[in-house]
């Protein structure tokens, strides 16, 4: 009896899945301390928002709580997706990676021919929805692109012909589409996430070398040759400098004191925490002296309030996710599964990186949010989602652990 028992539960287990058995393919098991951490940094990041932002939205908006509770929303929406995709069968994303992609180019080339007052083209408003920022998709369809050409490719990566050129090309494409928005921060991301990729991928480090250098000369030739963000430069080189010109015309009327204006307050949040911080709701810089600190510069104003050693712990549990999700992508059961993990892992990683180095002024102001704090609807969303792919390879990966 109980060898019929085993033999029967073994022909179940290799019955092939079709069907909505397939697409709904639920096993048990969450990776529990990437699940625990995440859950803990959106709490966290949710009351670091509302903090932050209810003196900026209250002036500006008539409403303390405008900000705060349209980031709620967002949030709950995306943790509902997030668990719902967690029960997908994540190879299902193989079927719709160039849908992805090519929906990311086209809302990419859509976003730059709409009109701007600003100059910057990186939302698309929609009715009812609201903004919509395509860089934000672009992210996850090199990230999907990416392992769908590696998990097909894999033996194949040390060749130049499939291991580097194609993933050159594509990247190459949106990160140019990116950069034009202009959008630099987001294009050193997507860049980012492109090396880590096909380094964990296999592509010949030669190739990669030459990656950075092409990559360190284009900066060179935006910069030096172009004039391209040269302004933020100015701003990095030498902050107080800037600040205190306030005569010589930069461009549009503004002088130095206004291109350094944020950089500055922000410096000056992060030296007033101090040790301990002012404690949660104290922050005298979000009393209009930072612009809009719900945003890119929020860390700044967690660095005021919860002093060294709250930023600190909230770098370390950002640490904590990366690493739980580089566990996952180790124990995925699939290359695809692990390429997945790889690159959304990377993202967060480097986007933590680059927020906190340009709130901190070690690299110039280009204009990047932090995950699960910074305001944005578009964000919180794909992160979260992305977060649910992560769980579905986890729990995949349980399951064939456990057989």
């Amino acid at each position: 009896m109980a060898a019929h028992a085993r033999h029967t539960q073994e022909e179940l287990s290799e019955r092939p899945r079709t069907g909505l058995r397939k697409i709904f393919y639920a096993v048990s098991g969450f990776d529990t301390p990437f699940i625990m951490v995440l859950l803990v940094l959106l709490a966290i990041g949710l009351v670091c928002l509302f903090s932050a932002s209810y003196v900026y939205a209250d002036y500006y908006d008539g409403d303390s709580y405008y900000y705060i509770k349209r980031q709620a929303l967002f949030a709950l929406i995306g943790l509902v997706a997030m668990f719902a995709i967690s029960f997908f069968d994540y190879h299902i994303l193989h079927k719709f990676t160039w849908v992805v992609f090519g929906l990311a180019v086209v809302l990419l080339i859509v976003v730059r021919l709409l009109p701007s007052k600003t100059g910057i083209h990186r939302w698309i408003n929609l009715p009812v929805l609201g903004s919509f920022q395509p860089s934000e998709l672009a992210k996850f369809a090199i990230i999907l692109l990416f392992a769908h050409l590696i998990s097909i490719n894999h033996k194949r990566m040390k060749k130049f012909t499939v291991g580097f050129l194609p993933f050159i090309l594509f990247l190459g494409l949106i990160a140019g589409l990116v950069v034009i928005e202009p959008h630099l921060s987001g294009t050193i991301l997507i860049l980012g996430i492109g090396f880590v990729m096909l380094y964990v991928g296999g592509t010949r480090m030669f190739y990669l070398f030459g990656i950075i250098a092409i990559g360190v000369a284009a900066v060179g030739i935006l910069v030096g040759f172009l004039g391209y963000e040269a302004d933020r430069i100015a701003v990095y080189l030498d902050p107080i400098g800037t600040f205190n010109d306030t005569t010589t015309d930069f461009g549009g009327g503004l002088t130095g004191r206004d291109l350094a204006w944020q950089t500055v307050q922000s410096l000056y949040a992060i030296g007033s925490g101090g040790l301990m911080g002012l404690g949660l709701g104290n922050s005298r810089q979000k009393h209009l002296f930072l612009p809009e600190p719900q945003n890119d510069f929020i860390f700044a104003i967690v660095c005021e309030e919860l002093g060294f050693i709250g930023a600190a712990l909230i770098i370390l549990l950002f640490a904590v996710l990366v690493w739980r999700g580089i566990t996952i992508a180790m124990r995925a059961r699939d290359k695809f599964g692990s390429m997945l993990a790889v690159g959304i892992s990377a993202q967060i990683g480097i986007q933590v990186i680059l927020n906190i180095a340009v709130v901190s002024n070690l690299l110039p102001n280009t204009g990047i949010g932090l995950p699960f704090f910074s305001y944005g609807g578009t964000s919180m969303l794909m992160l979260l989602m992305q977060m649910g792919v992560m769980l579905s390879i986890s729990r995949q990966a349980r399951a064939k652990s456990t057989q």
